[in-house]
């Protein structure tokens, strides 16, 4: 997903979708699941330098992702679409100077319950042994840059460093999730619930477990029959409810919360038992998928109303 908060701010993705070849070049990516740039230009009967051209501007904006393919010869650049929604805000949000920025680490959790298939990653190794539940509790598992399982739940603590006296109005979260499939199925739906301070905020489906392509962080000693990369959501807890990249998913309000600088901050994700599609969940840090972040959260504030 790519964010535009206002229109001056989309103006060079505006230009690169104002084209009809770049669409179609888009088009052919999400059919096919991506194309190496031989095949792409022999397709659209271009030469490859008039396709270079267009698939750098597409790049440059974040909607097509290159990567080396590592067979063939020539040009095997293999190039696949980096996003599946784009979000536009037409009308300016109100200007926030009071807002606090933290992140947290995938293996900075403070409380699991999760099944197998399930496992966990730094950036250089697997992190004990797959499938096997202890090592969630092991004392690696904080350099854990990725982390995965087929139903349960991982609990983190936001930090809340807002000054004293102020009431919170807003919580943004942003984090790299996919389902978890064996292996991988880019087809796998998983239904993911979200909660902070055990109320339920509501849910997101991810379409998949995404391992068609590398993704364009995940490190090169990673598997390449295991996920990739997933999709990068933004869950919105505001005044008006609760979004999920502009979304409603439920009625819950900030002010349901009644939130302040005092309040512990307890944040989960779950795949229950019950849930209608039971598909897992792989959450992606940096130095894995295709957006290089930790779990972001921001958090705007005022003066409290007394």
């Amino acid at each position: 997903m790519i964010h535009i908060n206002n229109l001056n701010e989309g103006l060079e993705l505006f230009k690169a979708l104002g084209s009809d070849i770049r669409i179609e070049i888009i088009n052919i990516l999400l059919k096919e699941s991506g194309m190496n740039m031989n095949e792409l230009a022999k397709k659209l009967k271009i030469t490859n330098g008039a396709l270079t051209s267009h698939i750098r501007k597409l790049e440059e904006c974040g909607i097509v992702t290159v990567s080396a393919e590592g067979s063939g010869h020539g040009n095997q650049k293999f190039c696949s679409v980096n996003l599946d929604k784009i979000l536009i805000d037409i009308q300016d949000a109100p200007v926030t100077t009071n807002v606090y920025n933290t992140e947290i680490k995938v293996g900075h959790y403070n409380d699991y319950d999760v099944s197998p298939t399930c496992g966990l990653a730094s950036g250089s190794k697997v992190i004990g042994e797959v499938d096997d539940i202890r090592y969630f509790a092991h004392q690696d598992r904080f350099d854990a840059d990725i982390l995965w399982f087929t139903k349960g739940f991982v609990e983190y603590d936001i930090p809340n460093f807002v000054p004293a006296g102020q009431q919170i109005d807003e919580v943004c979260i942003t984090a790299e999730l996919s389902s978890e499939a064996p292996g991988f199925n880019n087809v796998w739906p998983s239904d993911i619930y979200f909660y902070l301070n055990g109320t339920p905020l509501g849910s997101w489906t991810s379409p998949g477990d995404f391992g068609d392509v590398k993704g364009f962080f995940t490190p090169d000693w990673w598997f390449p029959n295991w996920n990739q990369y997933g999709m990068l959501k933004m869950l919105v807890i505001g005044h008006k409810g609760t979004f999920i990249d502009g979304i409603k998913i439920s009625d819950v309000t900030i002010d349901d919360l009644a939130l302040t600088s005092k309040s512990s901050l307890k944040f989960k994700l779950e795949v229950p038992e019950n849930a209608s599609n039971v598909g897992g969940l792989t959450i992606f840090g940096k130095g894995f998928g295709n957006y290089n972040q930790d779990i972001n959260v921001k958090i705007a504030y005022s003066p409290l109303e007394q």
